[in-house]
């Protein structure tokens, strides 16, 4: 982890740079498509959100004390978000578009003021900072 600046600017030039946004997603993808089918299903995607620690982290839920069928509710929302046309799996261009438009969400939110964030290293934010501090290294 590290503690970078940002703000939506950088997140929104990320993910407007087709070959480097799609690049870090297709790569992720690839990570989480454990059978390598190219096909996300329920079971993959819920071993990632648990271990980001979804529920807890962003929307505040304590699991220990929630009831599982409504923890199992959430996460069942969760996945429809990403699977558009509800087969039961999500595909490339599914994921694509659901982490870009949760990226430009974050970005929106963030507006053009400076962010100071903790980042994981293999996160898509980080790929943003980094890309910006290129662009920036490159120019000087």
């Amino acid at each position: 982890m590290s503690v970078e600046v940002l703000d939506g600017a950088t997140i929104r030039d990320f993910v407007e740079d087709e070959q480097a946004f799609n690049g870090f997603v297709d790569d992720h993808f690839a990570t989480l498509d454990v059978d390598h089918d190219g096909l996300l299903t329920y079971g993959e995607m819920m071993k990632e959100l648990m271990s980001l620690r979804v529920l807890e982290t962003h929307f505040g839920i304590d699991v220990v004390g929630t009831n599982p069928d409504e923890i199992a509710l959430i996460y069942r929302s969760l996945f429809l978000q990403f699977d558009h046309d509800c087969n039961g799996c999500v595909d490339i261009q599914e994921f694509r578009a659901e982490t870009k438009k949760m990226m430009l969400a974050m970005a929106n939110g963030m507006g053009f003021l400076p962010v100071q964030m903790v980042l994981e290293e293999d996160s898509v934010l980080k790929k943003a900072v980094e890309r910006e501090s290129a662009k920036v290294s490159a120019s000087n």
